[in-house]
């Protein structure tokens, strides 16, 4: 799992370090040029703290007859597992607490309220103490340590399934799964110590409130005026820089203008600034609502592109439930998120994701980046945005959170062809799926994030964690 880590850097700077030459550029994933670059940087690095998580090993008082064994010694199985979990998990500080019994859980409750979460290893049984933190309003990794704490497990799941408890219950022989679960504390360390700026003209006290509730995040406002003064501000320069990167490295350039790749370039040295004076980790835009009324005059879908690219974060009109989903989707994989409205074609068994907006490093900002064209916003033909031509054949995640109805929904697929079709949106990735069951199942907006990886476990369980429902929208 990757920490958040975004920069913006000058054109000018880039061809500095790569020699002079846009070709050189080329051969370097973008967040690796930047690393070496820290002083040019337009925007701070915002690391995120470890994870605070209690680890809780249940299990009877020694010497009483009971699985694993009467004389187990519990001692050195504790203390094996939890070095095994420190070197597998660095970015977690675990607090380790022994529990034998409901009166012990309690205890160790009062004394880690403050943690993220707890992992309730069961390597006895019948203790009492797992469902007392099952039932703790903290989120919880529950494992048995099979053939000692396989009994309780199962019992306690019950009521966890039952109640719809916030816990993920691990029960198997590898140990990449109580990894892979646990982990899932650092997206929630991480979701608490963000915050996203949030552009729009409407009241957004609300929507604040509520990802501060679930999410511990922190959502900042700003109104199209002050966007149109970082605007403004926006060196110009440094716009056409990036203009002739973006334009260097596309396929091809269509419909948009030269000087309205630079006015976007110029919005996104804006949103650029204005998240390092916010101090934020993601920046959602009213665009539609701001661009058709004339209180903004550039589109933001190269800015967002670009920041996707460089392992930041940037989504569409001012998608709040997009922005924490694409959030906690890189926070999990280091991977970007892909905004999407879906299309549905059940003759194919396609779902086709259609946006003006994607990126062009669906593996992440180190990994290896598709052709992109450069293409006008197609709802109006105005303005830049881009047609990404992204991967084949490779899986991919489509999930969306629902901070309002705490619901969330996923599938996956298949990418299978990238859609040259002059109707809807510019970007359209097709995958294979169950298309029927997705059409039958939706709900929820129209909105959804995809991201590059079979991610479908991980989602489930995360959903859980914050107490979410999950369905599966494509299972019949």
């Amino acid at each position: 799992m990757a920490n958040c880590l975004y920069r913006c850097v000058s054109r000018r700077r880039f061809l500095q370090i790569a020699g002079g030459t846009a070709g050189a550029l080329m051969l370097l994933p973008l967040n690796e040029v930047i690393a070496g670059s820290a002083p040019a940087s337009r925007t701070p690095i915002f690391p995120k703290g470890k994870a605070r998580v209690g680890l809780i090993f249940s299990h009877y008082a020694p010497g009483q007859p009971t699985w694993p064994t009467k004389d187990y010694d519990y001692n050195s199985a504790a203390d094996k597992l939890s070095r095994k979990l420190a070197n597998e998990c660095p970015n977690i500080d675990f607090t380790i607490r022994h529990a034998t019994n409901a009166d012990a859980a309690k205890t160790a409750l009062e004394e880690l309220g403050d943690v993220d979460g707890f992992v309730v290893y069961n390597i006895g049984i019948w203790s009492g103490a797992p469902a007392v933190f099952a039932r703790s309003g903290k989120p919880v990794v529950m494992v048995d340590d099979l053939y000692a704490g396989s009994g309780e497990t199962l019992i306690t799941n019950i009521g966890v399934r039952n109640e719809k408890l916030s816990v993920v219950t691990i029960s198997s022989s590898d140990f990449r799964d109580v990894v892979s679960a646990v982990r899932l504390f650092e997206v929630i360390r991480a979701m608490k110590e963000t915050t996203i700026l949030d552009v729009a003209d409407y009241d957004i006290s609300a929507i604040s409130n509520q990802v501060k509730t679930i999410f511990g995040a922190n959502v900042v406002g700003m109104g199209s005026k002050e966007l149109a003064s970082y605007y403004q501000h926006a060196n110009a320069r440094e716009a056409v820089d990036w203009t002739d990167y973006w334009i260097s490295n596309a396929r091809a350039v269509r419909e948009p203008t030269r000087d309205e790749i630079i006015n976007s370039a110029r919005m996104y040295l804006a949103l650029c600034q204005a998240m390092r004076d916010k101090k934020a980790d993601a920046v959602t835009v009213d665009c539609l609502g701001m661009f058709y009324t004339g209180r903004i005059t550039a589109y933001p879908c190269l800015s967002h592109f670009q920041m996707n690219n460089d392992g930041s974060t940037g989504v569409c009109e001012g998608d709040i439930n997009s922005t924490c989903t694409q959030l906690m989707m890189r926070y999990m994989t280091g991977r970007p998120g892909y905004v999407s409205d879906p299309v549905i074609d059940t003759a194919k068994n396609e779902i086709i994701y259609a946006h003006c907006v994607s990126h062009n490093r669906p593996y992440g900002p180190r990994g290896k980046s598709n052709p992109y064209i450069i293409r006008s916003h197609a709802e109006d033909n105005k303005g830049a945005s881009v047609q990404s031509l992204l991967p084949i054949g490779e899986d991919v995640t489509t999930l969306q959170f629902d901070i309002w109805s705490k619901r969330a929904v996923v599938h996956t697929g298949k990418t299978t062809r990238n859609v040259d079709e002059p109707k809807a949106c510019r970007t359209k990735l097709a995958a294979r799926t169950n298309a029927q069951a997705i059409l039958d199942n939706w709900d929820m907006g129209w909105h959804r994030v995809t991201v590059f990886g079979d991610w479908r476990k991980q989602v489930k369980q995360l959903a859980r964690l914050y107490g979410f429902a999950i369905y599966e929208e494509d299972k019949a």
